[in-house]
């Protein structure tokens, strides 16, 4: 394994090799670059690489640390340029096999004996080989086809060292460079850090699994291996062979006459349920990892890269989801200020400008109209001219849909994303405007406004004391005060109104929710509610009307 050192040397080498000195420079490795370096270590050609090449070749010569990083750039169209994005898209998370001895000593270290004594076959020759593991057919003893994949030894140790490394460089360039900083290099490191440690845990791959197999429980669309826990650890996985063309082996499955436009529209409802329903998606579905079995059903493999939507994010994309349906610019750029990590002052008015042009683009058309890649890069254009950077759970969600419209066109030439999209978004919609939503909202709100009022008289006497100590004179006339005494009247008759509106509303949710005899009775009961915000609204605007004529 390679030092520190060696690694920092060979990391400046290569990249002044393929004219990133710049790089070199803002992440302060320059003392390691060779007086003499060698000639690029790629097959030369006429005409001269790109820049977005030469980075790719850099990461691919730097080994699986460097691609899995080029792979999570290429998702980040928020933050790279389009030429960038499509470039780091061709990486590919291949390496030369390991040798037989080392897989199966592997083996013998965590399963406590020998691959034969194990399975009833086990194939020495990989099915196929990654930067992390590779994954070899065998057979258990009732006959059971699997796939065990094995992690390559040596590969966590090194990596560990990349993302040091990594995290070194990254405070660095924050340092030296102010784009590093806008666009909080040092946190998205820290994400990828979290994110490969993760896939090199094959035990965290294997819940994975079955949490995805719970939440497709009983559905005849979709198939996820059974995991065998006794052959299972941290580096050796066994799980259950998908059989089945690829998902854009388009000769093979016309040829088995399967249907392709039902089997486009079938994967992206799968993709859709994990995003909008399940909350928990697979968050790497190449063709790689799908697999069309001869009953039509679709196989999922490759659980290590999965993606979670949260509570607040899905009310931020419902938000999002209300603006854009709404087409109101002013709405949508707020959302996205809410969605996004904001690190320098954004120009709302230019970002206005900006997102008028963008709603006039869309303004007439049904969601199953719009071209979603075009929307989605549109977008992901203006966020990345204004600095704006979405957290990467929401980058891993645009990231799904764009892959899921590119496999739906292969296998279907009309295949539209927009139509599979649009009961998902409605719901999303829907959910964002019911009543309960809109309760809770009001029951949070509440809770906030009653945190503030406890602690009000104490951070009020906190500054008194400020002002004690600092020896300042504040002189106000009983004149001056009387218009901040009607406003703080105002504002507490809001707070006290808002908090009984939202307990009667949430009151009457939980009654209809929990007793049968109330459901029949909730629309009347919701006019009462109602009826009575009303009076109450009724007497707040009398009692300040009353103040105001005095």
């Amino acid at each position: 394994m390679k030092t520190h050192i060696n690694r920092y040397e060979e990391i400046a080498e290569t990249l002044v090799r393929h004219g990133l000195g710049f790089a070199v420079s803002v992440m302060g490795i320059e003392r390691w670059v060779p007086l003499h370096h060698g000639a690029l270590g790629h097959e030369r050609r006429e005409e001269p690489y790109t820049e977005p090449e030469h980075l790719r070749l850099a990461f691919e010569e730097l080994g699986p640390t460097f691609i899995k990083l080029g792979q999570l750039l290429s998702t980040r169209s928020d933050i790279l340029p389009p030429d960038f994005v499509t470039e780091l898209a061709k990486l590919q998370d291949a390496a030369p096999p390991v040798a037989e001895g080392a897989i199966m000593e592997i083996i013998r270290q965590e399963l406590g004996a020998e691959a034969e004594e194990i399975y009833r076959f086990f194939e020495s020759v990989p099915l196929a080989s990654a930067s992390i593991g590779q994954a070899h057919r065998a057979t258990l003893h009732d006959g059971t086809r699997v796939v065990v994949k094995v992690r390559r030894p040596g590969v966590v140790e090194q990596i560990d060292v990349d993302l040091q490394i990594m995290q070194n460089l990254a405070a660095h360039a924050s340092r030296r460079w102010v784009a590093a900083s806008d666009y909080n290099l040092i946190g998205l490191v820290d994400e990828f850090t979290e994110s490969l440690r993760g896939e090199l845990d094959y035990l965290r791959e294997g819940r994975n699994a079955e949490r995805f197999a719970e939440n497709f429980d009983g559905s005849q669309d979709v198939q996820i291996p059974k995991i065998y826990w006794d052959t299972t650890t941290s580096r050796v996985l066994t799980l259950d062979e998908m059989t089945g063309w690829k998902v854009t082996d388009i000769a093979s499955l016309s040829l088995a006459g399967i249907d392709r436009p039902k089997i486009a529209r079938r994967g992206a409802d799968i993709i859709l349920k994990m995003i909008f329903e399940d909350g928990f998606f697979h968050a790497d579905p190449h063709p790689g990892n799908l697999f069309v079995q001869s009953d039509e059903r679709i196989g999922l493999i490759d659980f290590g890269m999965v993606g979670e939507v949260s509570n607040r994010l899905r009310d931020q994309l419902s938000i999002l989801l209300v603006a854009l349906a709404g087409k109101d610019a002013d709405a949508i750029g707020a959302a996205l200020l809410d969605l996004s990590v904001v690190t320098q002052s954004v120009d709302r008015d230019t970002l206005r400008e900006d997102l008028n042009r963008f709603v006039e683009l869309y303004a007439d058309r049904s969601l199953d109209q719009i071209d979603i890649p075009k929307l989605i890069t549109h977008m992901l254009s203006i966020l990345r001219t204004y600095h704006l950077q979405l957290p990467r759970e929401m980058v891993m969600v645009l990231k799904v849909l764009l892959m899921t419209e590119g496999m739906g066109v292969e296998l279907d030439p009309g295949f539209n994303l927009g139509e599979v999209l649009k009961p998902y978004t409605r719901r999303l919609v829907r959910d964002q405007l019911s009543l309960s939503a809109i309760a809770g909202k009001l029951a949070r709100a509440s809770s906030d406004a009653a945190h503030l009022i406890v602690d009000l008289p104490e951070k009020l006497r906190r500054f008194v004391d400020l002002i004690d100590t600092a020896g300042i004179e504040v002189h106000l006339r009983a004149a001056e005060l009387e218009p901040l005494v009607g406003r703080v009247e105002r504002i507490g008759n809001r707070l006290v109104a808002g908090m009984i509106v939202a307990a009667f509303i949430n009151g009457i949710g939980e009654l209809a929710a929990g007793d049968r005899r109330w459901r029949s009775r909730k629309m009347p009961w919701m006019s009462v509610g109602v009826g009575a915000a009303s009076v109450l609204s009724a007497y707040l605007a009398w009692t300040s009307q009353r103040r105001r004529g005095r």
